[in-house]
């Protein structure tokens, strides 16, 4: 993509945000029902292609069970609160009602809280119990130190997630993760991110990860963009990661997942992200509005896990829906907020598309379809 000078010596390139295309239908169309929009991560088969993202306002024991069994998978964050406490509803409780400039300063000393590595075996071995397949996620920086009690938890699927999480970490002080020699001596599946471009998506695929989380800054929740000034706009990146994707699988025979990570709020959304080359969706905010998710109508992401800076924008939800009008249906709204899975089989069917990996060849356009 061609570079436009912004300054004397100074070039960026363009990126688009997936609000900012449109998907074309192509010359056949499809029934529904003939629609496959199952995928697979490593052994585990999951019937749609949606991640419930690792924030303590979404993904509690009982609703990462609950997403189990509606054929989406849950990832528990195993430095979050519920792993700090035994009964972290009543501190939820509380940030959901605080208010201005005192919510993140409160937040702040709610995490300060050790995290207990009896609470990490507990929390696995719950979900586990269920039959459910269990997804639990680290920080790079703590994942080496946490990597023995998961383990002998029973874990099945690792994510190793940060703001930006690279392949190549340079550090004065102290013995970086090295994420390949990590990642091999595991033997479970291991999800890593987040990078959003194409060489840093590429690279993170050489360290032998299942799949890569791809956005930086998208969640409505982020404060990574303000605080930070870092980010790239999410159909660009998706297709960045793409490309890296078919690079890699070119060059080992090897096909990693790409997981678009932030930024798909509605159905249309997360059809627009899997146009772009996405397998699947980790979203945060749009579960965290169903009647069951534990934040009790407010979402913050683990944005930083630096204490002096903000774990994400405390941000209202309106609780509305249930996790399975959320994910399945029925929609009882126009908003395209339920029956995410509906809307993705929708828009494959109408655009002739019979599975994910066939949507990767879909026709983008430039605009969102709408007259002013």
């Amino acid at each position: 993509m061609a570079e436009i000078e912004i300054g004397s010596g100074k070039s960026a390139r363009r990126g688009f945000g997936l609000d900012e295309i449109s998907i074309v239908p192509s010359r056949r169309t499809r029934d529904p029902e003939d629609v496959n929009i199952s995928w697979r991560l490593d052994a585990f088969d999951f019937d749609l292609p949606i991640i419930a993202a690792p924030a303590d306002t979404v993904v509690s024991p009982s609703t990462a069970i609950a997403i189990d069994q509606l054929g989406a998978l849950a990832t528990l964050n195993l430095e979050g609160l519920w792993t700090r406490y035994e009964d972290p509803m009543p501190l939820l409780k509380e940030i959901a009602a605080l208010k201005g400039i005192g919510a993140t300063k409160r937040i702040q000393e709610i995490y300060a809280e050790p995290i207990k590595p009896e609470l990490i075996t507990a929390r696995i071995e719950q979900i586990a119990a269920s039959g459910a397949i269990t997804c639990g996620s680290v920080t790079p920086q703590h994942a080496a130190r946490y990597a023995p009690t998961f383990m002998a938890a029973g874990l099945n699927v690792l994510v190793i997630m940060g703001t930006v999480v690279s392949a190549e970490h340079v550090a004065k002080g102290g013995e970086p993760l090295n994420l390949k020699s990590f990642i091999r001596e595991l033997d479970i599946p291991v999800v890593v991110g987040g990078c959003a471009s194409f060489q840093a998506a590429l690279h993170l695929m050489r360290t032998g990860a299942v799949g890569v989380l791809v956005g930086v800054g998208e969640g409505v929740s982020s404060a990574t963009r303000s605080v930070l000034g870092i980010g790239a706009p999410q159909a660009t990146a998706l297709a960045d990661a793409a490309g890296a994707r078919s690079q890699h699988l070119e060059e080992t025979g090897v096909y990693v997942q790409v997981i678009g990570q932030g930024g798909t709020r509605r159905g249309g959304d997360i059809a627009k992200a899997i146009a772009c080359g996405a397998d699947a969706i980790m979203m945060g905010a749009p579960l965290a509005r169903a009647i069951e998710a534990p934040g009790q109508g407010v979402h913050f992401g683990p944005d930083a896990s630096n204490q002096s800076l903000p774990r994400g924008l405390p941000v209202v939800v309106e609780q509305h829906a249930s996790l399975e009008e959320i994910l399945t249906g029925p929609a009882h709204f126009a908003d395209g907020s339920t029956d995410l899975s509906g809307a993705l089989r929708a828009a494959m069917a109408l655009c002739g598309y019979a599975s994910i990996r066939e949507f990767h060849k879909a026709e983008i356009v430039l605009g969102s379809g709408r007259s002013s």
